[in-house]
């Protein structure tokens, strides 16, 4: 299930970047998703990864990446350097001060792409709930003692900081279990998908 899902997370972000477009890709783990933008969409590509296991493995595909602490790596990136800034799973996972993170990544991209586990999916909810333990769900695999995850966010919780922060969405993509969740998002989606600007 976490493949499928991933595998349509993938899909979706590569929908939104345009041919040919400029990508920085921020905790890029592997570069699968860079090398499929490559591949598919034409992109000039650039990775940030701090774990130097997963750059070589980004070597090995022939993409170009940095190895930086992505708290810090943008700072030396000039306004709009780039069409695209993604943070796929990377919000969550491995920054410690999104805040900033997301700032720098929309004074250096002209678009950021954040995709993230909805840490309220209703199954989430439920294990709580009823079972009083921290949830494990198809996009949160993990026991407590091993998530890489340091922030727990919700769709809601974004939508909000991107209205408080007058950033703009420009799209929204979520994803259920078998399919896209249409409906109360926040309630069903397995995780969320934004294509964001400065307002």
């Amino acid at each position: 299930m976490f493949r499928y899902i991933r595998e349509i997370e993938f899909q979706t972000i590569c929908n939104y970047v345009k041919e040919g477009a400029s990508v920085l890709d921020l905790g890029c783990g592997d570069c699968e998703l860079l090398y499929r933008l490559i591949k598919n969409k034409n992109v000039r590509a650039q990775g940030i990864e701090i774990d130097e296991k997963e750059i070589y493995k980004c070597v090995k595909k022939g993409v170009s990446v940095l190895h930086e602490d992505i708290e810090y790596g943008l700072s030396e990136y000039k306004d709009n350097s780039f069409d695209y800034i993604v943070l796929q799973q990377s919000l969550s996972e491995v920054v410690k001060q999104p805040d900033k993170v997301i700032a720098e990544a929309l004074r250096v991209g002209r678009k950021v792409i954040i995709s993230f586990s909805n840490f309220v999916h209703y199954r989430a909810r439920l294990q709580i709930f009823l079972k009083g333990k921290t949830p494990i769900t198809p996009s949160l695999p993990y026991s407590w003692y091993d998530t890489p995850n340091l922030h727990f966010l919700s769709i809601s919780d974004f939508i909000e900081y991107c209205k408080r922060r007058k950033i703009k969405i420009e799209k929204a993509t979520y994803l259920g279990t078998k399919k896209r969740a249409y409906l109360f998002p926040n309630f069903f989606a397995l995780v969320g998908i934004f294509l964001i600007s400065k307002n």
